[in-house]
């Protein structure tokens, strides 16, 4: 007893280190966005100005447009896509199944460099110019396995004789999906859907590859910038981005904990 409330603190004190290295730099980021001096290497003063100015800014706000933009088209191309195989990968059975249930991680496990050079190497040899096209084909590549892992995971826990009892009582196939298995499949491929979204306005590597100049998404422009110096407008921007995504998280728990309560 007496080891364990010897060892309690020395825990605390690694979990407080643990996510002191890990936030750190959100910190940081989020204290520069405030900052008077232009060259962002020191805290010279307070400023909101830049969260005013970066609104302004026509290079960062054509590439957080486009990150946006190829995210939802790429998110729910995959969704669409993904949510399908996952279910025929689940319910049917068809020549080559194991093998695409193999094939289906590589983009996965492969390194992002070797995907990202051989989707250029295919585009050159389809001819396919680069543009946000072909960004968005790339990150419907690599985001359709998260989409087809988390939807199988779900379908895992759904009771198959669910949807035996609707057919049983008169639905036709598509009713008993749409109006059964559809909404209890709902939860994971919301976040398979978000997963992808989060993945795609992440993405340098494949992007790097597979976009035209005329194409910069917001993580490629920050990856420029960083060689001249990043600007408190960067700063505000990323500030304002994780916001939204704090914003995004705490209105799905607030959810998530109500359908619990209301279901208790």
């Amino acid at each position: 007893m007496n080891k364990r409330l010897t060892a309690r603190p020395w825990k605390n004190v690694f979990i407080g280190l643990t996510l002191l290295f890990l936030y750190l730099p959100v910190v940081v980021i989020i204290i520069f966005s405030f900052n008077t001096s232009k060259m962002n290497i020191l805290f010279e003063g307070f400023t909101t100005k830049w969260y005013g100015l970066v609104f302004h800014n026509y290079q960062i706000m054509a590439a957080l447009k486009n990150s946006i933009l190829v995210g939802v088209i790429s998110t729910a191309l995959a969704t669409v896509i993904g949510t399908t195989g996952a279910v025929a990968m689940s319910k049917y059975q068809f020549p080559g199944k194991k093998t695409l249930d193999k094939v289906l991680y590589i983009p996965i496990v492969i390194p992002e460099v070797v995907l990202g050079i051989s989707l250029l190497l295919i585009y050159s040899l389809v001819g396919i110019p680069l543009s946000l096209f072909s960004l968005i084909l790339a990150h419907v590549t690599f985001c359709i396995p998260f989409v087809v892992l988390t939807v199988r995971s779900r379908l895992v826990g759904i009771d198959q004789t669910l949807e035996e009892a609707a057919l049983d009582l008169g639905a036709n196939p598509w009713q008993a999906f749409s109006q059964v298995v559809l909404p209890l499949l709902l939860p994971g491929i919301i976040s398979g859907a978000g997963f992808s979204f989060a993945l795609s306005l992440d993405d340098v590597i494949i992007s790097f590859f597979t976009t035209g100049p005329a194409s910069t998404t917001f993580p490629l422009l920050v990856y420029a910038l960083v060689k001249t110096g990043v600007t408190p407008e960067i700063n505000a921007i990323s500030t304002l981005l994780m916001l939204v995504i704090v914003i995004g998280i705490a209105l799905n728990a607030i959810h998530q904990v109500r359908k619990m309560k209301q279901e208790g």
